[in-house]
């Protein structure tokens, strides 16, 4: 007589993601390691930090907020919709180059300057990137009087807004908007380093002089009414586990133990 088939495991329902464009590739892979290990799927959605902030508000059900900055997902919690804000990871602003141009740390503002230099930026208020570029130009205001106002005005908001146009798919959009000639020079996380130097490796990488750093703190937030599962997810992006992958993406990693 044939044994009586066994009942398969129930599948694990997704956690629900949200999270900011430049954490793409580094929560891909945290998710692939969180889903073997605990067998829960991860359903991602990436993009401008504050457009899925404002999702968010309006009620979409997200269970994991992972933010460029710490204020949308302060915001989450002000709303009485989230828990409190955690750093999680730090980035910075560098400027990238289209082959052919170039620039060192002392030369940049001049040529940031430039009338015949199209400077490309991400969308402020809508993502974070944008405004971390016009604090670039707060600083660079102490640098050259008259360089904010000037530099605020020849932005190309390319990126991150409602309005812009995507890269194609599988290419990076900053380097995408270079190599169609659309900026010279844009002002972008330096964590595109890596997917530039493979995708367009004439792309050539800046950071900025001391004068002009600006950095980045990214925040995480567990949604209310988020399931358990979303906050072991949480947990693990801000465990050692996540925190090394999220090093091995070029991020500063605050959660990572002390060497020595």
């Amino acid at each position: 007589m044939a044994a009586a088939p066994q009942p398969s495991a129930p599948v694990a329902a997704p956690v629900h993601l949200y999270a900011a464009g430049s954490l793409r590739a580094a929560l891909l892979d945290i998710a692939d390691a969180f889903e073997a290990e605990t067998g829960t799927p991860v359903s991602a959605q990436f993009g401008a930090s504050g457009l899925l902030k404002d999702r968010l508000i309006r009620g979409e059900a997200g269970e994991v907020f992972a933010s460029a900055n710490l204020e949308h997902p302060q915001a989450l919690a002000r709303a009485g919709l989230a828990g409190p804000a955690v750093l999680f990871a730090r980035n910075e602003l560098c400027a990238f180059l289209r082959p052919g141009l170039v620039a060192t740390a002392t030369t940049l503002l001049d040529l940031m300057l430039d009338p015949k230099v199209k400077l490309g930026t991400s969308t402020p208020k809508a993502d974070p990137s944008g405004d971390y570029a016009f604090a670039v130009f707060a600083k660079a205001e102490a640098v050259k009087p008259g360089a904010k106002t000037a530099l605020e005005a020849k932005a190309l908001k390319l990126t991150g807004g409602p309005e812009c146009l995507p890269a194609p798919e599988g290419l990076n959009v900053y380097g995408h908007k270079l190599a169609s000639g659309e900026a010279d020079i844009f002002l972008a996380y330096c964590t595109n380093a890596q997917p530039l130097a493979k995708e367009q490796p004439g792309i050539a990488m800046l950071h900025l002089p001391d004068q002009l750093a600006v950095g980045a703190d990214y925040g995480l937030t567990v949604l209310n009414g988020a399931s358990l599962n979303g906050y072991r997810l949480a947990m693990y992006i801000l465990a050692p586990q996540g925190q090394a992958i999220l090093a091995r993406h070029g991020f500063a990693t605050p959660g990572l133990p002390r060497e020595g």
